[in-house]
């Protein structure tokens, strides 16, 4: 892997910077890459845009920033307007189906959408949204191994919700495989 920027964006309170410490500790803790991850967010937290970065390597990292990501995490729209056009011409952007509705983006993108908010509801627990993306993401990206990732989420999780965390992780890791099975690696 050469250097992959990451952005994920949405509104506070969807664990969208949780979801970039998972991602970084998967990498540098569990599978043995290079992360850094940084984030941003309103003053009004809860509700305003927020997003975090996360750049992920196998070499260190000498340059901490986000310039152009390869990745986009959209779980809102106004995320999606404001950073969509941002990403390479060649990134991979992820969207929560349900709340973004995405136009279109110049290049070769590859685009996935999954139906996170619903399949987190389906859990019985709308919060853990972000956990059914960063499995949607892993499997659809297939940057981190997903054992690491896996550890990362049980390891970030508050104690006592590390069950229907990991069941939400493994309810995007499956929706993933089957919306990009050309790319699965056993």
């Amino acid at each position: 892997m050469q250097r992959c920027e990451i952005r994920i964006a949405g509104f506070g309170g969807q664990g969208v910077i949780l979801a970039g410490i998972i991602l970084g500790k998967a990498a540098s803790l569990f599978d043995r890459k290079h992360a850094v991850m940084g984030q941003s967010f309103g003053p009004e937290a809860r509700g305003s845009t927020c997003s975090s970065q996360v750049i992920l390597s196998d070499e260190p990292i000498r340059y901490p920033y986000v310039r152009v990501p390869n990745v986009l995490m959209a779980l809102s729209q106004e995320s999606y307007n404001k950073y969509g056009p941002q990403t390479t011409d060649d990134a991979v952007v992820i969207v929560e189906e349900e709340l973004v509705k995405p136009g279109t983006l110049s290049g070769k993108r590859k685009s996935f959408s999954i139906p996170a908010t619903r399949m987190a509801e389906e859990l019985g627990k709308k919060l853990v949204v972000n956990i059914v993306m960063v499995g949607f993401f892993t499997a659809v990206t297939r940057l981190l191994n997903k054992e690491a990732v896996r550890k990362a989420v049980e390891d970030s999780v508050p104690k006592g919700t590390e069950q229907l965390n990991l069941k939400a992780f493994e309810k995007g890791y499956e929706f993933g495989m089957r919306a990009a099975p050309q790319e699965a690696q056993a």
